[in-house]
This record gives structure tokens, C-alpha cells and sequence, in this order.
């Protein structure tokens, strides 16, 4: 499950790859890490047609039956969008894309944990060694709730992001699952405008060449053999 991701590109780069006409995120850092329930960019559908490029929590409502205590901290992963919590968020009007230039998952390696925070370290993941920018499919909605309990309640705007089944390349890290990735405009088009029976589909496993490891812990794990990706691979 992807907890932790990496932004290394510019506002611009973002408004013109998802053609966002309105843009009310504030300034963005030359590179940030984003953890749950913290501010991470998206690219929104709105009420008045216009595609905005905002910040948002990351953590979408969890469903009710799963809420431990008496805050919401979020789901940030959306693996069975057929579930009936998740079905409400499905519309065009909810779908975001999530810019993304890395993200990263925890080693399944006991001996990769670090000796001081007790925290297992990262194996980071992108397109290739320059970070190119690339999105997640994703889910947005405002919701009032408690989110900390320190705070109490109040109006929240959330967004979440797909999984789906992991490829080869990750399966060895996180055999449970991947984020759904978009990497050409065509397909952050696709996802944010298509019915909901066309865009579904988006929801598949990327080709095992259509990410690199860029950063890992020492300990050493036996991958598939990689090929050079080469253009769009969808």
C-alpha cells in the first residue's frame, strides 16, 4: 500500500500535461514528500466545468464500519472502487489525477529497518532515473468529520487513489498491490472525463518496464529482469 510519495516538477509542467485552466494550490516546493492526511496536489473536475489544479488532505472518507475511535484519519488507497462506500465518489465530478514523480513502498526485509526510528526503509519507484512527471487515477470529495481528534470537527476536501494487482517489479516489495498509474495525456483525459464504464478500465497493472527502482535499501532483493521503457506503454 502506497503511503509516502515524491512531486519533483513545476506547477506549469502539471497545468500543461492535464490542460488544468485554474489553479488555486499556492506555491509548490521544488520537491516534496507527502504522507496521509497531509496537503498533496491534484487535478480536479468542479462544479462550474473549470479543471483545477488545488490541494487537498490525502485520505478519503473510510467507510463508516471501518472507523476506529472517534477520528477519521482516511483511506488513502481505493482498491475495489465496485464497493458500495467507494461507488458514491465514481462520477465524473469526484475523479482527480494525483501529479506524482516517485513514490515509494517499505522493504518486506526485516534487517532493512532502521535501527534508530524502528521505521522500515523505502524502496523508491518512478518512470526512469530523470523523474519524469507522471499520475495517479484518483478520487476527490469534501466531507465534514473529525479528522484529528485534537482539532474536532470540521470541512474537509480529501482525495484518494486507485490500486490495482502489483506487476512483477513491485510484487517482490508489495505483493498485495500497486497504484494505478497514467502516463500519457491521453490517459489523465480519459480518467478524468470518460464514463465511468469506459474509465474503469484504467484500473490494470502496469507493464513491468513502465517503472525503475531509483533508490532501495542495501539488503538485496532478486527482480525480474527489466527492458528499457520506451514511450507511452499503454
Amino acid at each position: 500500500m502506497c503511503n509516502l510519495y515524491n512531486i519533483t516538477t513545476t506547477q506549469e509542467a502539471v497545468r500543461q500535461w492535464a490542460r488544468t485552466l485554474r489553479d488555486i494550490s499556492g506555491n509548490l516546493e521544488p520537491s516534496l514528500d507527502v504522507y496521509p492526511n497531509q496537503p498533496g496536489l491534484v487535478v480536479r473536475n468542479t462544479m462550474d466545468g473549470e479543471r483545477e489544479l488545488a490541494k487537498l488532505l490525502w485520505g478519503l472518507p473510510t467507510p463508516p464500519e471501518r472507523v476506529k475511535g472517534k477520528a477519521d484519519y482516511g483511506t488513502t488507497n481505493v482498491r475495489n472502487p465496485q464497493y458500495s462506500h467507494w461507488q458514491q465518489f465514481v462520477g465524473v465530478e469526484n475523479r482527480c489525477v494525483v501529479p506524482v514523480t516517485s513514490f515509494a513502498e517499505p522493504s518486506p526485509t526485516v534487517s532493512d529497518r532502521d535501527p534508530e526510528t524502528g521505521i522500515q526503509r523505502n524502496y523508491w519507484f518512478a518512470r526512469n532515473d530523470n523523474l519524469p512527471l507522471f499520475f495517479f487515477a484518483g478520487f476527490w470529495t469534501r466531507w465534514q468529520g473529525v479528522r484529528k481528534v485534537k482539532d474536532g470537527p470540521g470541512d474537509f476536501e480529501l482525495y484518494a487513489f486507485m490500486t490495482t494487482k502489483p506487476n512483477n517489479l513491485i510484487t517482490p516489495i508489495h505483493e498485495k498491490a500497486m497504484p494505478v498509474i497514467l502516463t500519457t495525456p491521453e490517459e489523465t483525459e480519459q480518467w478524468l472525463t470518460a464514463p465511468w464504464a469506459e474509465a474503469r478500465h484504467l484500473q490494470r497493472t502496469a507493464p513491468d518496464e513502465a517503472l525503475v527502482i531509483v533508490d532501495k535499501p542495501a539488503t538485496q532483493i532478486k527482480f525480474p529482469k527489466q527492458t528499457p521503457a520506451q514511450g507511452s506503454l499503454f
